[in-house]
């Protein structure tokens, strides 16, 4: 039983700044590789933003320079700054991680419900 659970979406306007939080709960072991991904109308999911367990980021082209991701182990959650928010940032912004939950058991992929970010005037 894992639960991720986003939260910080919401209206913004352009140039503004929002910060999306995912904090994973249940049972858990070990949270390895956790990351954001964004849906729009009529697109498909594409990937954000990934970090992993040691703190090594990546990040889609578009939002370099923008946003950064970031995690607190302790608390089993990660964060996504986004900061000079374009309208193409409009979004269902989904959160992943990599659980295991049980000690020497291969991690698998638990996604959030996602939370809406839209950037608008």
């Amino acid at each position: 039983q894992v639960q991720l659970v986003e939260s910080g979406g919401g209206l913004v306007q352009p140039g503004g700044s929002l910060r999306l939080s995912c904090a994973a709960s249940g049972i858990i072991f070990r949270v390895n590789g956790m990351g954001w991904y964004r849906q729009a109308p009529g697109k498909q999911r594409e990937l954000v933003a990934t970090i992993t367990s040691g703190g090594s980021t990546n990040y889609a082209d578009s939002v370099k320079g923008r946003f950064t991701i970031s995690r607190d182990n302790a608390k089993n959650t990660v964060y996504l700054q986004m900061n000079s928010l374009k309208p193409e940032d409009t979004a269902v912004y989904y959160c992943n991680a990599e659980i295991s939950t049980i000690r020497f058991s291969v991690g698998t992929d638990y996604w959030g419900k996602g939370t809406l970010v839209t950037v608008s005037s």
